[in-house]
């Protein structure tokens, strides 16, 4: 049991968490509820990671359970995700028409390399996604170079990707793009029919017969709705 005394700023359901546990759960949680994923792989993050799984973990089951908010516990990816059970969470982002292409093309890289079982990491540059858009998507524009930078900074922000710069790096399109799971549990595809029957909804005929809505839910955060 804590020694401390009431705290107006936490939750009574909570009193058995110690003192020195509350600041780090809050960071938790804050990067729960605000960003979808708490990344545990490295600096701080790892901290956090660590206490949620070891010993909060029905802690922080029973809180987002209300919201309809489901745990992840990725242990291999090092990361925690709240992910909506989508018939019946009220905090659900959307995606507009360019973000859903490069989440469709992203997860379709990402499914192509974890079939493959040759690497852990699935690791793309900005050219070799624009290259997999173009295939994948042949009949529509893809997205401009502005949109694309500012639909990867949103992905970014939930952490669905990480990117990095290579040493001696000259060209954008150069830029690295880390294609995390909680990425493929936003769309989760059960298979490659179910991809590429969404995937078919932006043919141009498709998109001609009825108005484009926004897809596939994203993790946690900000609320945004399709253009």
């Amino acid at each position: 049991m804590s020694d401390a005394a009431p705290d107006p700023l936490w939750p009574r359901f909570w009193s058995d968490v110690p003192t020195q546990d509350r600041a780090p759960l809050r960071e938790v949680l804050a990067e729960l509820l605000g960003r979808g994923v708490l990344l545990g792989d490295e600096g701080s993050g790892r901290d956090l990671f660590l206490l949620a799984r070891d010993h909060y973990r029905a802690h922080l089951e029973d809180y987002l359970a209300p919201l309809a908010l489901e745990l992840i516990v990725d242990d291999e990816a090092c990361l925690l995700q709240a992910r909506p059970r989508v018939e019946s969470c009220l905090l659900l982002g959307r995606f507009d028409k360019d973000e859903t292409l490069l989440l469709l093309a992203l997860w379709r890289l990402y499914d192509d390399e974890r079939s493959s079982g040759l690497q852990e990491a699935i690791i793309v540059t900005v050219d070799q996604l624009w290259a997999a858009l173009k295939v994948f998507f042949d009949r529509i524009d893809p997205p401009q170079a502005t949109q694309l930078e500012a639909a990867l900074a949103k992905l970014k922000r939930h952490r669905l990707i990480r990117t990095a710069r290579p040493e001696g790096m000259t060209q954008a399109g150069e830029l690295q793009i880390e294609i995390l799971p909680s990425l493929a549990r936003v769309i989760p595809f059960e298979d490659l029919e179910a991809w590429q029957a969404k995937a078919a909804q932006f043919a141009p005929e498709a998109i001609d017969e009825a108005p484009l809505e926004a897809t596939d839910d994203a993790a946690a955060g900000e609320e945004e709705d399709a253009e």
